[in-house]
């Protein structure tokens, strides 16, 4: 009873502002749910979810997780990253058995997140339409950020998709001085770390940036959102 009382403490204040369906679901689901969820901290790049195994419902706490894809030859492409507040939907494979998806998800930070257990949430999903749709929609949702990826992969040129990834950056972190190695920005873009640099060698010639290999410093960004929107 004690560790019953523990677990809805830690967890439900939680649960009932991200979960849309929380009021609505009995309070032996409720506690089965936050029984069934731990607190865990992910130590930067570790490797959380491989895309075989079922890890659960992840709610990001702190820090960032990276979403992505990974091909035979082992290149991968980032789809997403989730930051404080976001929720991975896509790491509960045994609850979205209709979505053949497969993702990677890895730590880009040290990050504290909650992990409710894949198999809990499936279970209490089976006799709870609200969950069942509120998972879809929440991984549905996200198919938007990846189409938004293959659709620059495929069809923009690396300036553009550079300028955009900086300018969206920049607004994300609230600064022109944006702290990821070229090699890191490549993995963001689907790139290649020698293809960015020396793009990012460009925008310094032309006055647009300032690139070292510890981070980028935009110059100009009116030029840099007239790349963005160009072509």
């Amino acid at each position: 009873m004690r560790q019953k009382k523990m677990a809805r403490a830690m967890f439900e204040p939680i649960y009932r502002q991200i979960f849309p369906f929380w009021e609505e679901i009995s309070q032996e689901d409720r506690d089965y749910i936050c029984q069934n969820s731990v607190a865990l901290t992910y130590k930067k790049g570790t490797m959380i979810h491989d895309g075989n195994e079922c890890v659960g419902v992840i709610f990001v706490r702190s820090g960032c997780l990276r979403v992505y894809i990974m091909s035979s030859e082992g290149k991968d492409i980032t789809l997403y990253r989730l930051h404080a507040g976001d929720l991975c939907m896509l790491s509960a494979s045994c609850v979205l058995q209709p979505i053949t998806f497969d993702v990677m998800v890895d730590a880009e930070e040290d990050s504290e997140c909650y992990v409710l257990s894949g198999g809990a949430f499936s279970t209490v999903a089976r006799h709870n339409t609200n969950i069942r749709i509120f998972s879809l929609e929440t991984a549905l949702s996200r198919f938007s950020d990846v189409m938004w990826v293959m659709q620059q992969i495929l069809f923009m040129s690396l300036d553009k998709r550079l300028a955009i990834f900086l300018i969206d950056e920049s607004a994300r972190i609230g600064s022109d001085t944006i702290s990821l190695t070229h090699e890191q920005i490549a993995k963001y873009m689907g790139s290649a770390r020698e293809v960015v640099s020396r793009m990012l060698k460009y925008f310094s010639n032309e006055g647009i940036v300032e690139s070292s290999r510890k981070g980028v410093h935009i110059l100009d960004k009116a030029r840099l959102r007239l790349l963005a929107s160009d072509r």
